[in-house]
């Protein structure tokens, strides 16, 4: 375990050299700053009435929660795709001539390693997150004088939702030694896989008619990731305080995280340096 922590240490400090943790810092500041002068400088009133003109029986807790989830959601979906761009070169540098040599050379594991870069990554983001969403709750909160703990909870699902992507990215990473073919990888799951898989479970699209079809279409719905859910009812539902209704997009997404990384680091453990 300690040589775990001390490769998600040697990470975060990369992220620190390379200028990723200050990239989403400024992003994260510029972004708190414009929302706070607009709130700032809005009427309550007329922010309320402008989202429901009937906003006594809407309910104040319920406008404010609608209200999170409707700054915080795009802002989510933004800083994902920053996030897997940020962090797709970071398995690649390690492995490169030099570095490989280094690591390979001191008492650690080359499971270690793996792990180290995975938890290092997932906690830049868990920290870039936390800054993002405490933020929003913050000015919100104070602007209306209400306050939802309920909306932290999107700091853990948008985390789980980047740390699935990003075991694909150390997977691709692995194989390739190059960041390129992971980072499509992950965008093309999030942005396109996912989507569409959702869409058929939910019958939205009647294109098929195949049995066979259908069955690897609903074979390939429960290996991927469930991005899709995640940033969609699960994100909306915890975020309210309704908890999570149906805990199988969790699950299997935990699933398909733990088998990228064990391949990894079975293909890792393989190859030659």
């Amino acid at each position: 375990m300690k040589n775990i922590y001390m490769m998600t240490l040697y990470t975060l400090r990369e992220a620190f050299a390379k200028k990723v943790f200050i990239f989403f810092m400024i992003i994260s500041g510029v972004v708190l700053l414009a929302l706070g002068l607009i709130f700032g400088f809005a009427d309550t009133n007329v922010i309320m009435t402008s989202f429901n003109p009937s906003f006594n029986q809407f309910g104040a807790t319920n406008f404010i929660t609608a209200l999170e989830l409707i700054i915080i959601s795009p802002l989510a979906s933004l800083c994902l795709l920053l996030a897997i761009f940020s962090s797709a070169n970071f398995v690649p540098s390690m492995l490169e001539k030099g570095n490989i040599d280094l690591l390979i050379s001191k008492p650690v594991s080359r499971q270690q390693l793996i792990w180290g870069k995975f938890f290092g990554g997932v906690v830049i983001v868990l920290l870039e997150v936390a800054i993002l969403i405490i933020g929003v709750w913050l000015i919100v909160s104070i602007k209306f004088s209400m306050w939802n703990f309920s909306i932290l909870n999107a700091i853990w699902v948008i985390t789980l939702t980047f740390a699935a992507l990003y075991a694909v990215i150390v997977l691709f990473g692995v194989i390739t030694r190059g960041w390129v073919l992971g980072m499509m990888m992950a965008y093309f799951i999030f942005l396109i896989i996912s989507p569409i898989l959702l869409a058929f479970k939910d019958n939205r699209i009647f294109l098929i008619s195949s049995k066979f079809v259908k069955g690897l279409i609903d074979s390939l719905y429960y290996i991927f990731p469930k991005t899709s859910e995640l940033m969609g009812d699960i994100l909306k539902n915890v975020s309210i305080g309704a908890g999570i209704q149906d805990f199988q997009p969790l699950i299997t997404s935990v699933v398909f995280l733990l088998a990228m990384m064990f391949l990894s680091i079975l293909i890792f453990n393989k190859k030659d340096f």
